[in-house]
């Protein structure tokens, strides 16, 4: 591992531990400098290709994924760990479907999934974005279906708000 202040290769593990699924945290010291840093390193099982609408392929980017949810979640109260968490949740899905190419859309729904569980202005972003709105009408439609599904399932906070006598 190089380190990044004096580029030199010799460096040492003071500190490993897991974070989160398929990743590990090295706390570590180069040997030359007596500098300390930090890496995480990710067990590469993402051999896998996109299918674009268009019919190309390109190959799965975490990066990619991150980037467009990151951008989603601008803004919000959902925090950096929250974003690796759920890119980590859409990677473990597509691991267990076992398959070598995977659609463009069947990422994106697995990614408005978790989103919708985690934040509602981030989902609608992210869905704007991914099913092409064009129009206000297509954004009230997903608003809609948005409320309807939160009509049938109350937020936490109103259930443990404390007022029966807590």
């Amino acid at each position: 591992m190089f380190c990044p202040f004096c580029q030199k290769k010799d460096s040492r593990v003071l500190e490993s531990r897991l974070t989160g699924e398929n990743a590990v945290r090295r706390r570590r010291e180069c040997e030359a400098c007596g500098k300390r840093f930090t890496t995480y390193e990710r067990v590469e099982v993402m051999q896998m290709l996109v299918v674009k609408r268009s019919g190309s392929r390109e190959p799965y980017s975490r990066e990619k994924l991150q980037a467009g949810v990151n951008r989603a979640c601008a803004k919000t109260a959902v925090t950096a760990e929250q974003i690796d968490d759920l890119v980590d949740q859409v990677e473990n899905e597509l691991l267990a479907m076992g398959k070598r190419e995977v659609a463009a859309s069947t990422l994106g729904e697995l990614a408005l999934n978790f989103l919708s569980e985690l934040n509602d202005v981030a989902y609608v972003r992210f869905a704007s974005v991914y099913r092409q709105f064009r129009s206000v009408e297509d954004f009230v439609s997903e608003l809609s279906t948005l409320k309807d599904a939160q009509v049938d399932t109350p937020p936490a906070a109103t259930i443990y708000s404390g007022k029966d006598g807590d």
